[in-house]
């Protein structure tokens, strides 16, 4: 496999050329045994197919459109068709269930009318939820179905021209206790996060890489990592339901087997729900030696939980040098540093005083208070790290501090949301509001900004304090 399609600046331009390449398969793993095979040839000719519907509609470029479905071949189809189109897609939560959830119908309606959608776009199987949603909308909001407006012939395809600099999605990161907020992700932020850390220099993705995942669709590492990167660079995929792994997270490893999953990836709660669930029995014939990254990231990882992950599918050949911690947020479009691929993972035990004190002395007597950091590695390449103080003064190497960062990922800010915009993009830098430290070019993360208890003056983490009780 060339890496040449990492050097398009847009989505549009990576998809348009996805014919050029040998064809690949996106597999959709449902309930039981069922499964949808789409050929990304396929896809790219379905997602023109509606990008064009859209037009018919009267939905322009640069207008934004929800997307729910709990349906992933459906989703993957329409938010690259608004891709084509211009329209700028604002992914949502599905329902777990055919039932309304209240709390979820609130948060959708919150998101939708901050990001001021034409309309909302959904199946069959949720229009019920979305006629809630869209009700409660008021304005010109319509909703949309795959089954009644993308279905016949279209007109075709007028694309328009897109640069580096368009919107190319809404992320969404709050909008159950606070503002909803949409993160501005340009073409040229994701291209440029993707060959970041896909590229050589990050996951270096070739032609033997398989993709399973589970993540859901409307957040950054399932979407971005697991979705638009095999999309790119044109590689298999294989996607169970993430109420699939919710039912039995063990589900997750045998899709590893049968397919021959090379590169998966997780927050650090999958691998305490697999550990919870596994049997002795459940490791008899499962092959996990195909694994070359197994990725954790998205919440605070516990390298406790990594350790017994790695010891317990020792059996099945699990490559422990396979794990690669990550760190990053929406609002640098998804990876900001990445542990180097086929290296074992590296800790730090840390004093506890001394971090309580603001700095990251490692404990030597094994007797004091201390905690157990991962790092999550090295910068991606083209950014850059660092970390500041409470006035913003850069800090020395193990001196604790908000952790920043620049570079092309880097996003521009909330969408309609000038206030927070202005406090979280400085200078170029994005002020991330966790907390970490940098030793030897790597960065540990210690905690949230906001969630740190000081007691006369010394700082306490709410996760160290939680794994010392356990």
């Amino acid at each position: 496999m060339s890496i040449d399609l990492f050097a398009e600046k847009t989505l549009t331009a990576a998809v348009r050329r996805i014919p050029e390449k040998p064809d690949s398969t996106f597999r959709f793993i449902g309930f039981g045994t069922e499964e949808i095979q789409l050929g990304l040839h396929q896809l790219q000719d379905e997602a023109t197919r509606r990008a064009a519907h859209l037009g018919r509609l009267g939905i322009i470029k640069g207008e934004r459109l929800g997307l729910m479905m709990s349906e992933a071949h459906e989703f993957i189809r329409t938010f690259v068709g608004c891709v084509l189109a211009g329209v700028v897609p604002v992914p949502l939560s599905p329902p777990m269930t055919a039932r309304s959830d209240e709390q979820l119908t609130t948060n959708a309606r919150r998101i939708l009318a901050n990001a001021q959608v034409r309309g909302l776009v959904t199946t069959a199987s949720g229009r019920s939820n979305g006629e809630r949603i869209v009700a409660g909308l008021g304005g010109e909001a319509r909703l949309l179905t795959v089954e009644t407006d993308f279905i016949g012939e279209a007109p075709p395809l007028d694309p328009p021209l897109i640069t580096p600099e368009d919107l190319c999605f809404l992320q969404y990161t709050s909008g159950s206790t606070t503002d909803p907020r949409g993160v501005m992700v340009t073409h040229g932020n994701l291209m440029a996060n993707l060959a970041a850390f896909m590229g050589p220099n990050g996951l270096a993705v070739g032609p033997g890489d398989v993709g399973v995942s589970w993540l859901p669709l409307y957040h950054d590492m399932g979407l971005i990592g697991m979705i638009l990167g095999p999309l790119v660079y044109v590689g298999p995929l294989v996607l169970l339901s993430t109420s699939s792994f919710a039912r039995d997270p063990r589900s997750w490893l045998r899709a590893i087997d049968k397919y021959r999953g090379t590169i998966t990836y997780a927050p650090n709660f999958a691998f305490s729900q697999v550990l919870r669930r596994l049997r002795d029995q459940d490791l008899e014939g499962l092959d996990l030696r195909c694994l070359r990254v197994v990725g954790c990231g998205a919440e605070p990882i516990n390298a406790e939980t990594l350790r017994r992950f790695t010891g317990r599918l020792a059996p099945t050949g699990f490559p422990a040098n396979a794990l690669a911690p990550s760190y990053g947020l929406a609002e640098a479009t998804l990876a900001v540093s990445l542990h180097r691929v086929g290296s074992p993972i590296r800790t730090e035990t840390i004093n506890l005083a001394s971090l309580a004190a603001g700095r990251a002395v490692e404990s030597g007597d094994g007797t004091s208070p201390s905690i157990e950091v991962v790092s999550c590695g090295l910068p991606v390449t083209g950014h850059e790290v660092a970390i500041i103080g409470e006035e913003g003064q850069p800090l020395a190497e193990r001196e604790v501090g908000e952790v920043v960062v620049r570079g092309e990922s880097v996003t521009r800010g909330y969408f309609d949301n000038p206030q927070m915009t202005a406090s979280t993009w400085r200078d170029g830098w994005l002020l991330t509001g966790d907390l970490g430290y940098l030793a030897g070019g790597h960065l540990f993360i210690c905690g949230r900004k906001k969630e740190v208890i000081v007691i006369r003056g010394a700082n306490y983490y709410p996760q160290d304090i939680e794994a010392l009780l356990r």
